[in-house]
């Protein structure tokens, strides 16, 4: 064995520099073998060297998605991002054939180490469930590269219906305005729930409209946290967005399709007035306000709101979820019955006769079709029937005929 002991000659700034001393005289015996010794070992190591190592290269780091380039052989993606999150990027991607403008959904494979390729598989499935439906994002074309799935979705321009609810006083929409979007995000729920689908995470984020302005049609999205009901046994668990969570998601409680049905009422309460209902200070203040259902009804938030409004979101605030409206009783409300509130009125111009008298002339029939026969024409391309005649669709049996649709899960 030996000790280390610092060279007395080493100069000050410089590496201590060190020789080995030894504990204890060698005996005698060993100055013979030693040498023969040596000779059958190894050659030793060289001595360290204290020069000054050269740079190591630095690695990049790899993009989560290239900045540019082909998605596939018939697609071209843009250089910047159109919405990104922890685990996947969209980005707006054009068909080379046709020109037409298309969302490029790029979902990481493994997250936080974790295989969540059959996460992706389910959010597929329900896009293919719900693809006659005009309520539900678009899915075109599915690829998968070596670490990412890349999904190809139909293109809304008017962006996140968030941009509503905290748009400036002078640019927010009508309460006629908002009745459609709300019928219009309740039909697409009633379709999901009928085929036992539930979103879970139903917010001013997950709603894109198809154009703004004019305001468009609602288009929802993300089907990352959906779940299938009613098949399995009852299901508990913790997930969606503080603000939009029901209580029974934090008090662990069976999930159903009434879960979603409480998201509702928080996003209608939000496009009213531009206030979040259960907002607080932190989490767990905003978890205690949906826990008490702390909602604050009062006429100062509801200034120029009719009482029909609060009526409908009361139904849906509700703790119990066994007390909550379901969707397809929603679309029977009286609020959301003034169809045609958005839209301007077309005035009935009178007419003169061969008499000379003047009379109210009868409004034309026009070819319509009705939502029910939703899953037998493609969205793009709806034609006139002569057998249909336009009418006041009656919510009550609009999606009595899109049970026929399945999908594997």
């Amino acid at each position: 064995s030996y000790l280390l002991w610092p060279d007395e000659r080493e100069r000050e700034g410089e590496r201590s520099r060190y020789r080995r001393v030894p504990a204890r005289e060698e005996p005698l015996q060993d100055s013979v073998e030693r040498p023969l010794a040596a000779a059958r070992a190894p050659p030793p190591p060289p001595p360290h060297s204290w020069a000054p190592r050269a740079p190591r290269r630095r690695r990049r780091r790899r993009r989560l998605v290239q900045v540019s380039g082909r998605l596939v052989t018939g697609f071209q993606t843009e250089r910047r991002w159109w919405w990104w999150g922890k685990f996947a990027v969209v980005k707006k991607c054009i068909e080379k054939a046709t020109g037409k403008e298309y969302a490029a959904k790029f979902l990481k494979k493994r997250r936080r180490g974790l295989d969540c390729k059959a996460e992706i598989i389910h959010e597929i499935a329900v896009l293919e469930v719900a693809k006659s439906n005009p309520r539900v994002i678009d899915l075109y074309e599915v690829y998968e590269t070596t670490n990412e799935i890349i999904l190809v979705l139909e293109y809304a321009a008017g962006g996140e219906l968030f941009s509503l609810c905290v748009a400036d006083p002078e640019e927010t929409s009508s309460e006629n305005d908002v009745i459609r979007l709300v019928r219009q995000i309740i039909e697409g729920v009633n379709f999901l729930h009928q085929n036992n689908i539930v979103h879970l995470d139903l917010k001013p984020q997950n709603i894109l409209l198809s154009s703004s302005p004019p305001l468009g049609d609602i288009k929802i999205v993300d089907f990352g946290l959906s779940r299938r009901v009613g098949s399995a046994g009852e299901l508990r668990e913790i997930t969606g967005t503080p603000e939009y969570v029901a209580p029974e998601i934090l008090n662990y409680e069976p999930i159903s399709t009434a879960t979603d049905m409480w998201s509702i009422g928080v996003l209608t309460y939000m496009l009213l007035t531009g206030e979040s209902p259960f907002q607080g200070e932190d989490k767990q203040e905003t978890f205690l306000n949906i826990s008490q259902v702390n909602v604050d009804y009062s006429d100062e938030v509801f200034d120029g709101i009719s009482k029909t409004a609060i009526e409908f979101i009361e139904q849906l605030l509700v703790k119990n979820p066994e007390e909550r409206s379901s969707a397809e009783v929603c679309l029977s409300h009286l609020w959301l019955q003034a169809e045609d509130m958005s839209e301007p009125v077309p005035e009935i111009m009178p007419y003169i006769s061969q008499s000379g008298e003047q009379h109210a002339k009868p409004l034309e029939e026009k070819n319509a079709i009705r939502f029910g026969a939703c899953k037998h024409v493609d969205k793009e391309n709806i034609t006139d029937e002569s057998s249909i005649v336009s009418k006041r669709l009656r919510f009550d049996d609009s999606y009595k005929n899109c049970h026929g649709i399945s999908g594997v899960f």
